[in-house]
């Protein structure tokens, strides 16, 4: 299985598997800086909610580590901007927030602490945010293949598995949770425009995995499901309100609508850092919109003429109503979510 996220205290970086230069060439990045890191980050080197997370936790050690270089008295000053600056730099995943407030509450906790004990104190605990992470993947997966039939075919949307995650998936840990069951399970992968993440990501890791996958133009979705060539559809997400509204990458909303018509199961597949009880509906989640170059020059080569303007949102909001079931590391919750997710909520 990938491992697209490699700390190496040692050297004092962060290894990432530059995301952007799959499936043609594997090469890392080494982020020794949070500076490299933000930039990993916003320009989706490292992308999908829990990897930002993840990646996040590892990069306030890496602002902790930057600053010990030439240590000032005002260094907690430093670092606490130095946090703000990381957790604005994608405002969609709810997982980057999440992982800082967690490694900031952990040094509230001891105000007191110099800054080498710092950095160790952080150093385990992202440590542990990605061993966790690892560890509700595989948990979400069992609870989520439980819903797939022996030979299903699975429409999935943009990249959920082991490069969006510390090493397993989401949407994807579900197929291959399901496939290790012994289940025959076929994935049909959408391009995902505009930075086809389906087509380069999910297929290039379902195809080093072993599993059956086949790639689809993304308006190709209705007459798949019309000919009965989809059996359920699974998708990650990047942050999820309390009414069970979930944010996830651009596109996501058509297919659950086309789903809904055509009376296929579609489930959302996220841990519970990925939900957000701050956010009463999907009208409080930020959506990012992103350069319009993404849209007009994809891979560098120009398709809309110079001049005219795009739409670049990266992310749309799918309503709780077409959501079949929202699967999670605690379990699936079904509708009605202002319901079933009370419990999530009371365990945090």
């Amino acid at each position: 299985m990938l491992a697209p996220i490699a700390p190496q205290p040692e050297q004092k970086r962060l290894r990432l598997l530059d995301q952007r230069l799959l499936p043609e060439r594997e090469e890392y990045l080494n982020c020794s800086s949070l500076d490299e890191l933000i930039a990993a980050i916003k320009d989706m080197a490292v992308r999908g909610a829990p990897a930002i997370g993840v990646s996040a936790a590892w990069g306030c050690w890496l602002a902790a580590l930057n600053l010990a270089e030439a240590p000032t008295p005002d260094w907690r000053d430093k670092l606490n901007a130095a946090l703000c600056r990381l957790a604005a730099a994608r405002p969609t995943a709810v997982n980057l927030g999440w992982a800082v407030e967690r490694m900031r509450d952990l040094w509230l906790q001891e105000p007191g602490l110099g800054l080498p004990a710092l950095i160790t104190l952080w150093q385990e605990e992202a440590r542990s945010i990605q061993a966790e992470d690892l560890a509700r993947n595989h948990a979400l997966g069992e609870h989520g293949a439980a819903l797939l039939q022996n030979g299903d075919t699975v429409l999935t949307h943009c990249n959920a598995g082991a490069l969006a995650t510390s090493g397993f998936g989401t949407a994807l840990g579900v197929i291959y949770a399901a496939v290790q069951s012994g289940k025959r399970i076929t994935v049909i992968a959408d391009e995902t425009r505009p930075l086809f993440q389906g087509a380069r990501l999910r297929a290039y890791e379902l195809r080093a995995a072993g599993v059956e996958v086949r790639v689809a133009c993304d308006n190709a979705c209705a007459l798949l499901m019309s000919r009965g060539l989809v059996q359920k559809v699974v998708v990650g997400a990047d942050r999820i309100a309390a009414n069970g509204d979930t944010a996830n990458k651009i596109g996501t909303y058509g297919v659950a609508l086309l789903a809904r018509h055509f009376k296929i199961p579609f489930y959302v597949a996220a841990p519970s850092s990925s939900f957000d009880f701050h956010c009463r509906s999907g009208a409080d989640i930020p959506l990012e919109e992103r350069a319009p170059e993404e849209v007009a020059c994809p891979g560098g080569s120009r398709i809309v003429p110079q001049g005219v303007p795009v739409y670049n949102f990266a992310f749309d909001l799918t309503p709780a109503g077409l959501i079949s079931g929202l699967i999670t590391e605690r379990g699936v919750f079904t509708p009605p979510y202002a319901r079933s997710l009370r419990a999530l909520l009371e365990s945090r």
